[in-house]
């Protein structure tokens, strides 16, 4: 049986490399996966403003979902989002480097609740996300006995 730490990790590895909207559309680079826990980074790019010239809402959203996605699988059974919501606090400027840390805060039976704290590079917080999720039959990667 897997460490839960190693077994987080290879969850984490496994989802990214099929996760092809956080890779190739939104530039997203998945720094860790432990249990109950991930982060993921992107660059704020061109392609990521709206017309305010600031970063859209919904790309910050999209990385919180998916770093929640991340923290919420990590136990290695198929989870999907039940429900969620943002408090954006700050702009994401172009160029910036933002990162969302998430965090499990409470998992019992199917369901957890996380919660993502979207910072950029100098540590100020641009939005605060918390999902509820809802686990499913089935495991992210087959188990090893």
């Amino acid at each position: 049986m897997m460490e839960p730490i190693e077994l987080a990790r290879k969850v984490g590895e496994s989802m990214f490399a099929a996760d092809a909207a956080s890779r190739e559309t939104m530039g997203m680079e998945l720094v860790s996966c432990e249990p109950g826990r991930a982060v993921l980074r992107m660059t704020v790019r061109e392609k990521h403003l709206n017309g305010h010239k600031i970063c859209h809402g919904g790309f910050i959203f999209t990385l919180a979902d998916s770093t929640f996605a991340f923290a919420c699988n990590s136990h290695n059974r198929i989870t999907v989002a039940a429900g969620c919501s943002i408090e954006f606090l700050k702009p994401g400027q172009l160029g910036d480097v933002l990162t969302c840390e998430g965090r499990e805060q409470v998992l019992q039976g199917r369901h957890g609740i996380y919660d993502m704290k979207v910072s950029n590079q100098r540590g100020e917080v641009v939005a605060m996300f918390r999902g509820k999720s809802a686990a499913v039959q089935g495991n992210v990667i087959p188990e090893a006995t």
